[in-house]
């Protein structure tokens, strides 16, 4: 084990494949209410929501703000008038929680560094309820050693007042053995910026980096992080 013995991982498109998963419940719930469903608005959907959860990581809106109101958004887009954008949000958080797909080589890494000793945690800007859901049926409750949802903290991921609060909760625990692993450069490689904690970006997709933020390394698969964790 090298310098780094606690890792921080963010759950969605990292651990868990959250595009999957909104695809599916996006759909569930639109055929459940009789709505027309094409990859246009699946397509429009994920850029609206991606732009609410950015709002919601400066601090702008409240998690209840981004939840509905990205599905006001596209249903006044749309045109939808026949179900509330409160009941499509809650229908939507149900079938997110039902359903979960790893990402490839996730479960096997997380466990094999388990037995090794590491100590793991989840931290997620989620939604509790739904989060919690896909935790226990994905089998990770039982591999992590916590969870830190923005929700219950209350404050979101990147700012330094959550990252204060998931310390505080983990006494002993020096920053400088602490990893995070995430995909995302505003929420964790900002967050891991703004806790003064090492920073790894996943980026399986070869995205270009479009954010001033630091990051200490950079993965393409979830295993090549084996590699940073035996360096001394």
């Amino acid at each position: 084990m090298g310098k780094y013995k606690v890792i921080l991982w963010d759950l969605d498109q990292t651990l868990l494949n959250f595009d999957r998963s909104m695809d599916y419940a996006l759909r569930a719930v639109f055929a459940q209410y009789g709505l027309e469903m094409n990859e246009e608005i699946v397509a429009r959907y994920d850029v609206i929501n991606r732009s609410y959860w950015l709002r919601l990581e400066s601090g702008e809106l409240t998690k209840e703000q981004v939840t509905v109101g990205r599905f006001r958004t596209l249903f006044a887009e749309l045109g939808i008038t026949q179900v509330s954008p409160e009941e499509m949000n809650a229908d939507y958080q149900r079938e997110l929680g039902n359903v979960f797909f790893y990402m490839d080589g996730a479960k096997e890494l997380v466990t094999m560094l388990k037995e090794k000793g590491y100590r793991q945690y989840v931290v997620t800007n989620g939604v509790n309820a739904t989060q919690a859901s896909k935790m226990k049926r994905s089998g990770l409750d039982r591999i992590m050693d916590g969870v830190f949802v923005s929700e219950v903290i209350g404050y979101p991921k990147p700012m330094k007042e959550y990252f204060d609060a998931c310390f505080a909760a983990l006494p002993g625990v020096a920053r400088e053995a602490c990893i995070l692993v995430g995909d995302s450069l505003t929420s964790d490689m900002r967050g891991a910026e703004n806790a003064g904690i090492a920073a790894c970006w996943f980026n399986p997709e070869k995205k270009e980096k479009d954010v001033d933020v630091r990051t200490d390394y950079e993965i393409r698969r979830l295993e090549e992080l084996i590699t940073i964790l035996e360096q001394e």
